[in-house]
């Protein structure tokens, strides 16, 4: 069986770590910004940690709401989801992330695309 994306980044520390600097990036950008003025971030950053474990391989299921359904309140367009996954590769990159995983990852992200805009 091969490994999980999940155990190949380093699993539960890695997911951790990454997406608390990801959220110090997306909430030092004004385009992003906006969207977070009223939401729980604490609630926010374990919502994100469960969902990456669960796309990366980490847990079978998930229970979250889907992309569509999370986003579907928000008017976002192809800026926003740009600026979100610039953050991601950033943060994977500052992260010492190799490249075949960032790659990995960001195929992940780009596959969200439709679902996230509500497209």
């Amino acid at each position: 069986m091969t490994e999980s994306l999940y155990d190949r980044l380093g699993g539960k520390d890695a997911v951790n770590a990454a997406v608390d600097i990801f959220y110090t990036k997306v909430l030092a950008d004004p385009l992003l910004a906006p969207f977070f003025g009223e939401v729980d971030m604490v609630k926010q950053r374990n919502h994100q940690k469960m969902f990456l474990t669960y796309a990366f391989g980490g847990l079978p299921t998930y229970e979250g709401k889907n992309m569509r359904e999370a986003h579907k309140h928000m008017d976002l367009n192809d800026d926003h989801f740009g600026a979100v996954a610039g953050h991601l590769q950033a943060t994977l990159e500052e992260l010492n992330v190799p490249a075949d995983l960032i790659g990995e990852v960001m195929a992940i992200a780009a596959s969200t695309h439709d679902d996230v805009l509500n497209l």
